[in-house]
């Protein structure tokens, strides 16, 4: 039987700085749809997106797909702050209120919930961003969303891939976005916990 996933996150979800096959999300419905896998797979991601702005789009999209499987790839627009650190896009209290209703909403949807934790970014390039000089995104923000993500995912009994291992400054296009390189190391790295899990058949 046929399984539904729905990946609902940002412009690295959507796919942005991978010009090659289109991101880490497009290679892993082209590796199901070549190897064989009743998989019908759905990119959701949205540049720019932050928790507030999934959560206006969530239940509908999701509603309108009936996965079986919702993977959430979302928060590192929420760790960028604004002129000061005082001043981030969403901060933390609110970022965690946020997952937590939107794993309450895709409860009732999906049989299956897992969250791709952040990547790491070069501050040398996101110090301001050059295409915005007054956002920047920072290692120590990064680090303290990432890790409120796994503690929820942890209370919830969700399933939580690492990402913030992973990425080196050569896998990063802009200092944000992955290049080619960083999306073929994430698809990498979801599709194998995916299938070692069993989440996939």
């Amino acid at each position: 039987m046929e399984q539904v996933i729905c990946i609902f996150g940002d412009s690295i979800a959507w796919g942005a700085g991978d010009p090659e096959k289109g991101g880490w999300v497009a290679r892993l419905r082209n590796y199901f749809e070549t190897n064989g896998f009743e998989i019908e797979l759905y990119n959701c991601g949205v540049s720019g997106d932050t928790t507030d702005d999934l959560l206006q789009r969530f239940k509908t999209e999701a509603l309108a797909r009936k996965p079986d499987i919702i993977i959430f790839a979302v928060g590192i627009n929420d760790s960028q702050y604004v002129r000061s650190k005082n001043n981030p896009q969403i901060p933390v209290k609110k970022f965690q209120s946020n997952l937590k209703t939107l794993i309450n909403q895709a409860k009732r949807i999906a049989n299956k919930i897992i969250f791709v934790g952040l990547t790491k970014v070069d501050e040398s390039k996101t110090m301001p961003i050059p295409w915005n000089s007054i956002k920047y995104y920072d290692e120590e923000n990064v680090r303290l969303y990432d890790t409120k993500i796994k503690e929820i995912c942890g209370e919830n009994n969700l399933h939580f891939i690492n990402m913030l291992d992973l990425l080196d400054k050569s896998d990063l296009a802009d200092g944000l976005h992955p290049n080619a390189k960083g999306h073929k190391k994430m698809f990498l790295r979801v599709k194998e916990f995916l299938i070692s899990h069993k989440l996939v058949s």
